[in-house]
């Protein structure tokens, strides 16, 4: 089995690496990913920033 390592490739194999991942999914898979970077998206831009 071959290991998996992140963020260590050229840009067009990581997309094509995620996108294979993706079309693996279920559609129920897919949408609750979206809703996790949704959540993660909302709570950085609504992070008071500090100094």
């Amino acid at each position: 089995m071959k290991t998996t390592t992140l963020n260590n490739a050229h840009p067009s194999i990581m997309e094509s690496r995620y996108i294979e991942e993706i079309r693996k999914m279920s559609p129920q898979q897919r949408f609750e990913k979206l809703m996790a970077i949704i959540e993660i998206s909302y709570l950085l831009q609504s992070e008071k920033k500090t100094n």
